[in-house]
């Protein structure tokens, strides 16, 4: 029995999309209210222009719609938040969707020229979620020629700047020698900055990496201590990746003394995320 390995080859499916998994039905329905939302919408509007008192009514409505909407969805959810923004500007109200969330929810709709226009600008100016999705573009070739050496170069302007899932991507393309020299050692580097933040694809390899001695000493205590920690990070709709972690943690245990993995768990249990920026999901993953 081998360790399984999470790398991110380009035909692995991505855990992250827009939409999680495991969350496409309940956004397919919250869209399809939104649309009937812009449609009741609409025709308020078009009885406001005749009826001047209800213009005040009309706005704080759409208002209240919009704030729950936003509520229910979270900060993350894109591509309804560019619904809201193509409503708001009807009625007067600011819309507060940037244009990273924009440019994201364009790529997700595989809107690939429409997401560059916003993107590239944003990640010339710095903003690394905008430069990890450029990073993206260019490892898959959407909108762009594919090109590894681009995609690494914006990478590791993300990653430099703490971004953890393109830390976690250049981890990948150092450890597999995609548009960088093969280096295991960096490869570990950057796991390890994205595992600290808590991304669990890099607390798995970092895990893997432990285990078998590839780029570190081998550890096993280390090493059951990163797949503990993965394994609740993935989603529930992940549950062949939160399994491959759990399996992963209980053959290394079967190779550690009762000692070894008390003091594992003890590890886990008082590891801290160094910091919050691992909770803003970016899809910003090497997998489609």
């Amino acid at each position: 029995m081998s360790i399984e390995t999470q790398s991110a080859p380009r035909s692995f499916t991505s855990r992250w999309s827009l939409f999680n998994r495991g969350r496409r039905a309940e956004a397919a329905a919250l869209e399809q209210r939104i649309a009937m939302l812009q449609a009741e919408l609409s025709q308020c509007q078009s009885q406001a222009g005749h009826r001047p008192h209800w213009v005040y009514a009309v706005k704080a409505a759409a208002a209240v719609a919009i704030l729950l909407v936003g509520y229910v969805l979270g900060a993350n959810h894109a591509a309804i938040k560019q619904h809201i923004a193509e409503v708001a500007p009807a009625f007067g109200i600011a819309s507060t969707v940037s244009n990273i969330d924009a440019g994201e929810a364009a790529y997700q709709k595989g809107k690939y020229p429409a997401a560059l226009k916003l993107l590239e600008p944003l990640a010339e100016e710095g903003d690394p979620r905008a430069q990890a999705l450029m990073g993206l573009m260019y490892y898959h070739g959407r909108g762009l020629k594919q090109n590894d050496a681009e995609a690494a170069k914006w990478f590791i302007l993300a990653a430099d700047q703490g971004e953890p899932r393109a830390q976690f991507n250049l981890g990948v393309m150092h450890a597999e020698g995609q548009g960088v020299p093969q280096d295991y050692a960096e490869a570990i580097k950057w796991y390890r900055l994205a595992a600290e933040q808590g991304e669990a694809r890099a607390q798995f390899n970092l895990g893997v990496s432990y285990a078998e001695g590839q780029g570190v000493e081998q550890d096993y205590v280390t090493a059951y201590m990163w797949f503990n920690l993965a394994a609740p990070r993935f989603l529930p709709s992940e549950a062949d990746r939160r399994r491959a972690a759990i399996n992963n943690r209980d053959l290394t245990a079967s190779r550690m003394s009762r000692e070894q993995i008390v003091e594992a768990q003890r590890l886990a249990r008082e590891w801290k995320p160094k910091s919050s920026m691992a909770q803003q999901d970016t899809g910003a993953n090497l997998n489609p």
